[in-house]
């Protein structure tokens, strides 16, 4: 037997705990490891395969946002593998080591659902690209495909002066945190610029925002920011585009909608098992990664459909097996 995508995806899909190339074939009559490893070798899965899958499911939207974030899937103990490398992982609050993947989510608001849409891996020793660079040529790719949108979403580290200039030329809404250190003016030239934190702030813009220029844009470009007080030891400024926010709670809940990607990680992590394949070859990786990347989107296509959370469909099938091994134990108690 031969290895096929759907037999690679129906496992991932079915294992709970084990997603190694040696499992699959010790659990499918017929089919030898090798084929598995030969199998993740030889194909070449690419991002556009997701998009062929999402594009028949996705809802789309004029209102419709597009999140952008990364994750790093950890592999503190598999410094032989091609792509691994030293990097900043926001799971573990500072430098690990494992593989990048730079991801874009479509959310819509109104059915309150979300599609992963594109990612791509970063990995600047192969590509030379940077993390903004992966954004932006994700960018191109939603124009050139036609997907309707009005609102991007993105961490800090996204959120640089380029990006949003880029945005603001294309006429889209933008909604970001903002570094209390930035350098900001609310005085119109009439005082120099001084850093986020240092602003006073009435009780009007405390709760309608105030209007300012963040050091580094073109003259006439004003911005919206805001001051949400998270609590006493935390403070977090957002900023955006759109002139016509004058309500520091809306703003808050605008911006709260990126956390659909954040849901979008962890679930792709705990149920398809894309952290967690151990072949050393890029290639391979990358292929294991697209596979993992369909049996989300397959996971979560079925949760819309039947009203339930994807971790219920994928711990449904433990229920299954116990109430299976209760009505004819494999293993009897005597």
């Amino acid at each position: 037997m031969k290895t096929s995508r759907q037999i690679y995806c129906q496992y991932l899909l079915s294992s709970q705990i084990n997603y190694t190339c040696t499992n699959l074939a010790d659990h499918t009559e017929g089919l030898d490891h090798t084929s598995v490893y030969r199998y993740l070798k030889g194909e070449d899965l690419r991002p556009a395969l997701v998009w062929e899958r999402v594009k028949e499911l996705i809802v789309q939207t004029q209102d419709g946002y597009l999140l952008f974030d990364d994750t790093v899937l950890d592999k503190s103990y598999s410094f032989e593998i091609d792509g691994v490398r030293r990097q900043y992982s926001g799971n573990a609050h500072g430098v690990g080591t494992g593989i990048g993947i730079v991801n874009l989510v479509y959310y819509n608001a109104a059915c309150d659902q979300f599609w992963i849409i594109d990612y791509r891996l970063f990995d600047p020793q192969r590509d030379g690209k940077t993390k903004l660079d992966h954004l932006n040529d994700m960018l191109d790719v939603v124009y050139a495909r036609g997907i309707r949108f009005r609102t991007v979403l993105m961490d800090t580290w996204y959120a640089t002066t380029h990006t949003r200039t880029r945005l603001i030329k294309e006429e889209k809404i933008f909604y970001c945190p903002l570094k209390k250190n930035r350098l900001v003016d609310e005085s119109k030239g009439a005082r120099a610029y001084q850093s986020i934190d240092s602003l006073a702030w009435t009780p009007t813009e405390e709760q309608m925002g105030k209007t300012v220029k963040v050091k580094g844009f073109a003259q006439a470009t004003y911005l919206k920011l805001f001051r949400v007080v998270v609590s006493p030891d935390r403070t977090d400024y957002i900023v955006t585009n759109d002139m016509t926010q004058s309500d520091t709670t809306d703003a808050q809940q605008e911006r709260g909608h990126r956390w659909k990607v954040e849901q979008f990680h962890r679930e792709e992590k705990q149920l398809t098992g894309i952290g967690d394949c151990e072949c050393r070859i890029n290639r391979s990786q990358r292929n294991h990664l697209c596979c993992a990347m369909l049996v989300w989107v397959c996971l979560k296509n079925l949760a819309y459909e039947t009203g339930q959370t994807v971790y219920q469909l994928k711990h449904g099938l433990l229920s299954d097996y116990l109430r299976q091994q209760l009505r004819g134990p494999t293993i009897a108690f005597s």
